[in-house]
């Protein structure tokens, strides 16, 4: 109760003071009462610094691909009075006669054998020498020789044709031709090789 008593004397206070400050008008009568509207004002945007433009790319040209190029021949026109005459034929060249050389001389089929005996043809020559074993042994004969000239007039081959019966004695012949100088043969103004026979007579003096 004294709670209540309380709060009604506190209430009664408030509405004395508000009936006296009403009557003194130091508030306002509920007529008088005037709406207010605040507008909140906003803020400057921050200014945006405006960033430098960069050029832009330059665009590529799409590549053109060439056109195929079609090849046309040109035939000429040939107007039926353009039609030219041929050219009358050539003569054909007489062929050059064909140049016929001489026909090669035949080689010699084989030496040309002399008629004489070797000796006339060789203008260098000496005798064989006689052995002393054959003069001691008192050995004797003719040895006869087969001798072969070559187209400078050399001796190029001597053989024993016939023989004189002692072996010095043909070995004797057969040294002593081997160094003789002939006159080459010929024949038809060509020098040949040729073949001839020489004999050799050993013959002891005194007997």
């Amino acid at each position: 109760m004294e709670r209540s008593v309380g709060l009604l004397i506190v209430v009664a206070m408030h509405a004395a003071a508000l009936w006296g400050l009403w009557q003194h008008r130091l508030l306002p009568a509920p007529m008088e009462v005037a709406t207010l509207f605040v507008n909140f004002i906003a803020p400057p945007a921050p200014e945006k610094k405006e960033e430098p433009r960069r050029p832009p790319p330059p665009k590529q040209k799409p590549i053109e691909k060439p056109e195929p190029r079609r090849i046309v021949a040109e035939t000429p026109i040939v107007v039926p009075t353009d039609y030219a005459v041929p050219p009358p034929p050539s003569e054909p060249e007489p062929a050059a006669a064909p140049v016929v050389s001489p026909p090669p001389m035949p080689l010699p089929a084989g030496p040309v054998a002399l008629a004489s005996e070797l000796a006339v043809a060789c203008p260098e020559r000496s005798a064989p020498v006689y052995p002393d074993r054959s003069r001691r042994f008192g050995e004797e004969g003719t040895v006869v020789l087969r001798v072969e000239l070559d187209e400078s007039g050399r001796v190029a081959e001597a053989r024993i044709g016939s023989s004189s019966g002692y072996p010095r004695l043909d070995e004797a012949a057969l040294a002593a031709v081997s160094i003789w100088r002939c006159t080459p043969a010929s024949r038809n103004g060509r020098p040949v090789r040729a073949v001839a026979l020489q004999p050799f007579k050993f013959v002891l003096q005194g007997n």
